[in-house]
């Protein structure tokens, strides 16, 4: 879908850039190429289904991309941290999916999505009306951005503040606003906001601050926005990070539920792994597969960055497993 996509190079982009990421270019031409790494065995052959499924990341490949609020210092009162924090508390990956179904698939305005979503998970319960003064927040040209930037405007107002959201664009044009407080609050994802102010301050060949672990990622991500002027309120447990899915069905076939069991059940010639031109040198796709799992597809797909491409090859049974985002509206009916 359009949104995915613009997420793709939206919220995750940063990190492409510091080479963490897949990467999110130009999708490649269709067609299957041989991985770098040869492949033994039967491997597991692609099982067509409606329904897609990711698998369990058990051995942590993926750095912690969870949504948080980033406010501008200056703003950043305990009475609207708190309001912000009430979001985070509610909101979950499953959760989450849910939400960018409402806008992307059930055509939802994000207005909708994100009051009905208030209304049914308590976002405004115990936060008392007593504050007043004008909040901008911002947020990407992506719906998903859009949607929390919307849930976010729900808790503040409910605080008492007069409250609007601005779509600005991308990080480069919405983090200096943020600094300078023409806006004052953003949703975020800590581990490529972490890298995008590490790579601002520190040159694009900085060495990575984010982290598989969830605490590490925030410390680095709190010290970087210091310098700047920008707090952070708690993430939330939603995540929005690269994920490996499979279909159902194949789940189902193989009895495979995580990237362990795919590694150890699919290694072989008949497995085809689905994704953008290049994930086979990137660390955290097909190179960080083989690393930390040992996993070896019999061969590469090489289409997009978890858009329509990667996600129509698995559900017609073109690929086994492909390249997602782990909040995207198609695992909404997983």
């Amino acid at each position: 879908m359009l949104a995915r996509s613009r997420l793709a190079v939206g919220a995750l982009g940063a990190l492409a850039a510091a080479g963490l990421l897949t990467g999110c270019g130009d999708a490649g031409s269709s067609g299957t190429d041989a991985p770098q790494q040869g492949a033994s065995g039967a491997g597991c052959a692609p099982v067509a289904g409606d329904k897609l499924v990711v698998l369990t990341d058990d051995k942590k490949l993926q750095n912690t991309d969870n949504v948080l609020p980033a406010i501008n210092a200056k703003a950043a009162t305990p009475q609207l941290v708190a309001a912000l924090d009430k979001v985070s508390a509610k909101l979950d990956t499953p959760k989450l999916i849910e939400l960018n179904r409402a806008v992307d698939v059930d055509r939802k305005t994000p207005q909708v999505a994100a009051k009905e979503f208030a209304d049914a998970n308590g976002v405004t319960e115990g936060i008392t009306k007593d504050q007043s003064g004008q909040i901008t927040v911002g947020a990407g040209n992506f719906s998903e951005s859009q949607t929390i930037a919307e849930l976010y405007k729900i808790s503040l107002t409910a605080a008492g503040y007069q409250v609007k959201v601005q779509t600005i664009g991308n990080r480069e044009l919405y983090e200096p606003a943020l600094e300078k407080g023409q806006i004052q609050v953003v949703p975020e994802y800590a581990a490529t906001m972490a890298e995008f102010l590490n790579t601002k301050a520190n040159g694009k060949d900085a060495q990575p601050v984010s982290s598989p672990e969830l605490e590490k990622t925030v410390q680095a991500l709190k010290a970087a926005g210091d310098k700047v002027g920008i707090s952070f309120g708690q993430p939330s447990q939603a995540q929005d990070q690269n994920a490996f899915a499979v279909t159902k069905a194949f789940a189902d076939k193989y009895q495979v539920a995580t990237l362990s069991d795919l590694a150890g059940k699919c290694s072989g010639q008949a497995t085809v792994l689905a994704g953008p031109p290049e994930c086979p040198q990137r660390p955290k796709c097909q190179a960080g597969l083989v690393q930390v799992y040992d996993f070896k597809a019999g061969s590469f797909s090489s289409l997009d960055a978890g858009g329509p491409q990667t996600k129509n090859a698995l559900k017609t049974g073109a690929a086994s497993v492909g390249l997602v985002f782990s909040s995207d509206a198609a695992l909404a009916a997983s």
